[in-house]
């Protein structure tokens, strides 16, 4: 197999596409300005606040209390048809959903994946990558339509993610500026128009940091602690989130650059907080909206990783097929063969509890649970994908001339963000120890 370290050999996931076309931008893109603004503006003014809901219920299965999905209601009554032929539901996303993840997909194909070297080397993304994601609208997809986002919940975000993921995730963060932070500011009162406005408006770097990775709130509302390591070099704001609720820092911390080991794209540092004080709180009786808040964190982070593994099981796979071994591909080598097999079902195992709890939270049903098994799940899965891709190839897979050594780099240091794998299985067990039935077995409850 030939070596690349930036336009990967694999022709479906790995590959730069080819222009649609009749279906493309300015320069032979899909995702030029005058696309992404009508895209966002079509999707913006349909049928009032319930049409994320629709767009959810419809390829996604109905939960108890919820009502049935109906045919054809994403997005008010556009691209109508039946979901329901024969008894089977559709669970594809509706026409409009799908165009925004092709919009992802081809400009994370395009645009990140050649340039992720670059990327990794240089410690930031390029400003023409920059300019050219701006004009796409994807890191509007969740922000308030008062401040000119389209508000379109979680499902979009973590569809939009794993293709941005899948590419390079240290860029997927590094051009989203606010990226997880957004979540206090949309489910806590920070002042959700004013201070994004303001925030969007300057093009501002905001980070978010939970009392997991180091940060601790003490008297008077200032915040003291260190956070090992962020992927950030630099930051105009903090955003500090507790159980208790979040708050705003603009000064009184540092960002130490450090090497970093994955998402060098974003940068790498730690985080000083020294006597920092909150200039917007939220921390009177807002616990369930920071559950919220933490819970729609934590998907942005495992949708990223969904990325990640999915690149790194594509492309062992298709080296696997090429690469021969006593006359005959390796992957038609029985360990090689379940090896493979394995990886595919830990990936689609996760990518289900990451719909479903996106789906939840879009729904507006109880998924603190929901979120963070999701997220452990994801992190216990890339543990097990990312080494076993690096496996696959052997020798080579440690070798900057093929991916794969990236995606393992990259999967562990998502894996750590928002607490890690430990602060989401113990989110997840306390979630689930304080239901009415936390050993729900069989029909009739616990057995």
């Amino acid at each position: 197999m030939r070596p690349t370290s930036c336009r990967a050999d694999p022709p479906t996931r790995l590959h730069p596409f080819q222009p649609h076309p009749t279906r493309t931008g300015r320069s032979g893109r899909i995702y030029g300005s005058a696309f992404a603004g009508s895209l966002v503006s079509r999707v913006r003014h349909r049928s009032g606040p319930d049409r994320t809901r629709h767009a959810c219920r419809q390829w996604l299965p109905s939960a108890p209390g919820v009502p049935p999905c109906r045919p054809g209601h994403a997005f008010g009554t556009h691209g109508s048809r039946d979901r329901f032929k024969e008894g089977n539901v559709n669970l594809d996303p509706d026409e409009e959903l799908g165009l925004i993840v092709e919009t992802a997909r081809r400009f994370a194909e395009q645009e990140m994946l050649p340039r992720m070297r670059e990327a990794e080397r240089n410690r930031q993304v390029a400003p023409e990558v920059r300019r050219a994601f701006d004009e796409t609208g994807l890191a509007d997809l969740e922000l308030p339509e008062g401040v000119g986002g389209a508000a379109l919940g979680s499902v979009a975000r973590v569809l939009v993610n794993e293709e941005l993921g899948a590419a390079d995730p240290g860029a997927a963060l590094a051009l989203d500026r606010i990226g997880p932070a957004l979540y206090p500011f949309l489910e806590m009162a920070i002042d959700p128009v004013g201070s994004l406005s303001t925030i969007r408006g300057n093009g501002e770097r905001i980070l978010l940091v939970t009392e997991s990775d180091g940060a601790r709130i003490v008297r008077n509302d200032v915040v003291r602690g260190t956070v090992p390591w962020v992927p950030a070099d630099r930051a105009d704001a903090i955003v500090v989130l507790t159980r208790e609720g979040a708050g705003l820092v603009r000064q009184g911390f540092s960002i130490d650059p450090v090497r970093g080991a994955g998402l060098r794209a974003a940068g790498a540092g730690t985080l000083r907080f020294d006597e920092a004080p909150l200039l917007d709180s939220a921390f009177r009786n807002a616990r369930e909206a920071a559950d919220r808040a933490l819970a729609r964190a934590r998907l942005h982070v495992a949708s990223l990783l969904l990325g990640v593994m999915r690149a790194a099981c594509d492309f062992s796979r298709d080296y696997a097929q090429e690469r021969q071994a006593f006359g005959r591909p390796i992957a038609h080598h029985q360990a090689l063969a379940f090896l493979i097999t394995d990886m595919q079902m830990a990936l689609d195992g996760a990518r289900l509890l990451v719909h479903e709890a996106a789906w939840r939270l879009d729904a507006g049903l109880p998924a603190t649970a929901a979120a963070a098994s999701a997220h452990a799940e994801c992190v216990d899965a890339s543990r097990s994908i990312g080494p076993n891709a690096v496996q696959i190839l052997g020798g080579h897979g440690f070798m900057a001339d093929y991916p794969v050594e990236k995606h393992m780099r990259e999967a562990r240091a998502l894996g750590l963000l928002l607490g890690g794998f430990d602060a989401a299985v113990e989110a997840a067990g306390r979630s689930f120890c304080e239901t009415e039935h936390p050993l729900e077995i069989g029909l009739g409850g616990a057995l």
